[in-house]
């Protein structure tokens, strides 16, 4: 299963981020958590968000681009969905003689799952280079996400950016929907086939 957890704080005005979610939606096994439609007074139902990351084999979080980072609920979501004890490090228990029991809950919940980041900026891509007005390229914003996957135990998957989200034709919007399409649905049957074998 594949959940699609998506972010942007004005829903109705998004062009592009809009046109990934419709292209992803059209396939099976596909589920959509749009945050700020759930969760408009940033009161996040962390089970329920919880119990559907533990259903999922691939997680994907879709948002616009916001300060070289993520919408503050997207972070008010990974600060409180991904916890102590559950994603990542262990939780302290007592066993049945009293003792310190680390193994009762141990952070795994996410381990062995991976995890594809698709962000969408509003420069085109020569903004995110060491000439262009951002000074960095593009990777360089992507690390506290990566590793924030990566210390759940997750399988980093190469992000999937849409530069240009203001000005992109609708051509380009069009092919790039398709791309995206095409990047689950390549995941989808990698997978299939490896669990096949297993």
């Amino acid at each position: 299963m594949i959940l699609i957890v998506h972010a942007h704080p004005y829903p109705s005005r998004s062009r592009a981020t809009h046109a990934l979610l419709r292209a992803a939606m059209t396939l099976p096994d596909v589920t959509v958590h749009s945050l700020y439609e759930r969760y408009p007074d940033f009161d996040i139902d962390i089970a329920v968000e919880q119990s559907a990351l533990s259903q999922a084999d691939l997680t994907v979080w879709l948002h616009p681009l916001y300060w070289y980072s993520m919408p503050g609920l997207m972070k008010h979501y990974i600060d409180k969905v991904l916890a102590l004890g559950w994603a990542y490090g262990s939780a302290r228990a007592n066993g049945a003689n009293g003792q310190a029991d680390e193994t009762a809950t141990a952070g795994r919940a996410l381990h062995g799952k991976h995890c594809l980041w698709a962000p969408s900026t509003g420069g085109d891509i020569e903004a995110y280079s060491a000439a262009g007005v951002h000074g960095h390229s593009f990777d360089s914003l992507s690390m506290p996400i990566e590793m924030t996957a990566r210390f759940c135990g997750m399988f980093w998957q190469p992000p999937f950016v849409l530069h240009g989200a203001h000005s992109v034709s609708d051509d380009e919007l069009t092919l790039k929907t398709a791309e995206f399409k095409q990047r689950l649905q390549d995941w989808s049957a990698t997978h299939v086939s490896k669990a096949a074998l297993s």
